[in-house]
């Protein structure tokens, strides 16, 4: 993606279902899950890159003894950070033991971090960026066992405010406005009140149900507690990712199923997905239950999830994305008037590369046919020449740009760090004739549109070519994200921007100042949630429309060749990603009623001239 915007969080629970002494015997270490733990979190690092945390439980041990254990880092590479640290624990402890790993007991009692039950989190900040108060897991303590709650997830809440007057807390300053504080402190509230009520073992899926109920969000989260109980649980619409794997020797989840099936290596099927609504729940003798906490609603999982941020490397998505990508062809060759002679393709790095073999796929279907049709029309007139070159016909095909990924501009004034940031990425030379040659590059999705205009157009209008044709295998991102996506401002949005434009340029402002006007009456109402009022922007225009006007939002000065933008149309999105049909950011149809709220909110802010969040 040319724009980086927020990934989202990863998720990683591991259950050991035997003793140490087993993975000692079997696998020849008594570190086998936090080996598997640190395994999940690197083939999850997509997910996380301002910071990392785990969290772990031991079971049966004696009263005082520490069982619950927790260690974040906001380092550069935090995964690293945090192992490195269990690491030198275990090295303090050969250091004086050398034989001591050969005793998993005694291990179990000397290391922290040697639980049955692990956690690892990858934190994508969508506030209070590189604060480690603010990494997960977020843990309370208490003297009494069964009382004690390690949370983490992959989740935004719109309701926070509401959940921290529900348990009567104030949050000090760094926890104000952070949701999982929020969400720990309600589901401690039940947890405790279940701990007072119980005669027997806890009764972990009625505080779900009487916690999660009260959430207004996508989520996908984890939950160790003291009891030796854990969970792991989904929201009703499914938005956020969730899979899981259970054999005899342990009960696994995370936010992809590559993760799993790399890291314990087993097949597609093998790995499931948690379904809307259900939570894992794992008992402190190790048995399982899948578990309906919440009844599931409309299915809307997030298809961006699909588009970008899940790693590509599962079947699933890598199909999916090569779909996107051939979706596209017939609309990309009708725009260059089928020319494939005098037109080059190309891609984005890095992340579109995938949609760029799918968008190829299309064209060279094309030119066969094209090929068949030629010959077949030929009959007996056929020679050798002739059919040696009909054959050999091509797509042309070049790695125009590339991307310098250690670059960094060390210059903060905007004159001198607009020109630095050009150079970000760098151009093949010689792959297009100047004046001649069309030069189509396809990305994952436009956002801002920011480094199109200042870096990636420039470098692309210096090889010369006549056109310049930017593909975004996404649809325009017209409305912000609050489930788990940090994107909540309306004038980051170049499709906004542009439609801004066109009612400035058609006298048509009134229709922002009506908008306006009807947030704020919502507002005075305590309705702001009953409708998205940001649509009545869009409604004047077609999708062609605003994409023109992007192309020229995007189009900087000096630039010699036409600039051109097209889109995924949402049909060919949901003709590619038939199970993740989550489309607000592109529809604006939210799946729960805070979702309007946050796009009514983030259009005030912008009416008001604030640069903050939605939410």
């Amino acid at each position: 993606m040319s724009d980086a915007i927020k990934h989202e969080c990863g998720l990683a629970f591991i259950r050991l279902r035997k003793p140490f002494s087993y993975y000692q015997q079997q696998y020849g270490t008594v570190f086998y899950g936090l080996n598997k733990l640190y395994l999940l979190m690197e083939k999850q690092h997509n997910r996380g890159q301002d910071g990392a945390g785990i969290a772990t439980v031991k079971l049966n041990t004696e009263p005082g003894v520490p069982f619950m254990q927790r260690l974040r880092s906001s380092a550069t590479q935090a995964i690293g950070d945090i192992f490195a640290k269990v690491k030198d624990e275990i090295d303090e402890i050969e250091k004086y033991q050398p034989e001591i790993t050969k005793y998993p007991g005694l291990m179990k009692g000397h290391m922290r971090f040697l639980g049955e039950l692990l956690m690892g989190h990858l934190r994508y900040a969508t506030q209070g960026r590189n604060n480690v108060e603010l990494c997960h897991p977020f843990v309370r303590y208490n003297t009494i066992p069964a009382r004690n709650l390690a949370i983490a997830g992959n989740f935004n809440l719109v309701n926070a405010d509401e959940l921290f007057k529900f348990v009567d807390v104030q949050p000090g300053e760094t926890h104000k406005n952070s949701d999982l504080a929020a969400m720990l402190e309600v589901v401690h509230h039940f947890l405790c009140k279940a701990d007072e009520e119980r005669t027997n073992g806890l009764d972990v899926k009625q505080i779900l149900q009487q916690a999660f109920s009260m959430f207004d969000g996508g989520y996908h989260v984890c939950g160790l507690l003291g009891s030796g109980d854990s969970f792991v649980i989904r929201d009703a619409h499914g938005i956020r990712p969730s899979y899981y794997y259970v054999n005899e020797d342990v009960i696994v989840a995370a936010s992809e199923r590559a993760a799993i099936r790399t890291a314990f290596n087993v097949g597609e099927n093998e790995v499931h997905e948690l379904m809307p609504g259900n939570a894992l729940i794992v008992k402190e003798n190790g048995e399982y239950s899948i578990e309906q906490i919440l009844a599931p609603k409309e299915r809307r999982a997030c298809s961006f999830e699909r588009i970008y941020f899940s790693r590509g490397n599962d079947e699933k998505i890598y199909k999916e994305r090569h779909a996107l990508g051939q979706n596209l062809s017939e609309t990309i060759l009708k725009n260059i008037d089928n020319d494939l002679r005098n037109t080059i393709f190309s891609f984005i790095p890095n992340t579109a590369e995938i949609a760029f073999y799918g968008m190829i796929k299309g064209l060279e279907d094309y030119l066969n046919n094209i090929k068949i049709e030629r010959i077949a029309s030929w009959g007996k007139d056929i020679d050798e020449e002739k059919l040696t070159e009909m054959i050999r016909r091509r797509v042309r095909i070049d790695k125009i740009a590339i991307k310098d990924v250690k670059m960094r501009t060390f210059i903060s004034a905007d004159t001198g760090r607009n020109e630095m940031v050009q150079h970000v990425y760098d151009i093949t030379y010689g792959t297009v004739r100047p004046g001649i040659d069309t030069l189509v590059v396809i990305d994952d999705s436009i956002v801002r549109g920011t480094t199109l205009r200042e870096s990636i157009i420039k470098m692309l209008d210096r090889l010369g070519p006549k056109r310049i044709i930017v593909v975004s295998s996404a649809p325009q991102i017209r409305y912000p994200d609050c489930y788990g996506i940090d994107m909540s401002k309306m004038g980051d949005f170049v499709a906004f921007q542009a439609a801004i434009s066109l009612l400035k340029e058609q006298d048509k402002e009134h229709i922002l100042q009506e908008a306006y006007g009807l947030c704020l009456e919502l507002q005075r109402t305590n309705t702001l949630h009953a409708q998205n009022v940001v649509r009545n922007i869009y409604k004047p225009f077609t999708t062609e429309e605003i994409s023109a006007k992007i192309a020229q939002i995007i189009t900087p000065s000096g630039i010699n060749a036409k600039v051109d933008v097209i889109y995924q149309s949402i049909e060919s999105l949901h003709k590619a990603c038939p199970n993740n049909l989550g489309d607000w950011y592109f529809t604006g149809n939210y799946p729960t009623p805070g979702g309007n709220r946050v796009v009514n909110k983030a259009f005030m802010n912008y009416m008001e001239g604030k640069n903050e969040r939605g939410y």
